[in-house]
């Protein structure tokens, strides 16, 4: 077994679990789910059968990722934040052929107690605030906060605001890496190095 678990955790049987992979206490990892290299599931995680995960996702305490979700590489999820994967629910209704699908983008920040609704994407290296509730498609880089929640501004791949307005043609440099990102009417763009 090249990854650990505390021996309160379920693994079912069949589950695939990269190397590095750390499981907590009260984790339960359904049996086809797939997980990636340098993962940490904290406390009580629960992981669905139709779930990928990829390498060095950190998914904190009190976190259900069901089924119909994909968390690409280095996707951090807040405690308790939530994933759906029924829009319209009823109890006593079933709706398991009509889950939408979820997908959250490499590098992505998810944060404590926001909701993600199902069916959106969630881009690369977006950052959602505590709380918020995403209700449609995030940019890439977008910084979102709120219930629903709102785009306010852009983020690094350091996890630090950009000056840079929601729309425009203006670029703004990254003070930790030096990386220059650039808005184009109302998309970011990373490009290596400052500006000529």
């Amino acid at each position: 077994m090249s990854y650990t678990a505390h021996p309160s955790a379920i693994i079912d049987s069949g589950a695939e679990i990269g190397d590095g992979t750390r499981i907590w206490h009260w984790v339960h990892v359904s049996g086809q789910a797939q997980i990636g290299n340098g993962c940490s599931l904290g406390q009580n995680v629960y992981v669905g059968n139709d779930v990928r995960i990829g390498n060095n996702v950190k998914i904190q305490n009190n976190v259900s990722v069901y089924d119909a979700v994909t968390l690409e590489d280095d996707v951090f999820c807040g405690p308790s934040m939530v994933f759906t994967n029924v829009y319209n629910p009823r109890a006593a209704v079933t709706r398991k052929n009509e889950y939408r699908r979820t997908l959250v983008r490499r590098g992505a920040t998810l944060g404590a107690n926001c909701t993600i609704v199902c069916g959106n994407t969630v881009g690369e290296y977006a950052f959602i605030g505590a709380g918020a509730v995403i209700n449609r498609d995030v940019p890439a880089y977008a910084l979102m906060v709120g219930v629903p929640a709102k785009q306010i501004g852009w983020m690094s791949e350091f996890g630090e605001q950009l000056e840079l307005p929601l729309q425009g043609s203006t670029e703004a440099i990254c003070q930790h890496t030096g990386a220059r990102y650039v808005l184009d009417g109302n998309a970011v763009t990373k490009r290596e190095g400052k500006t000529p």
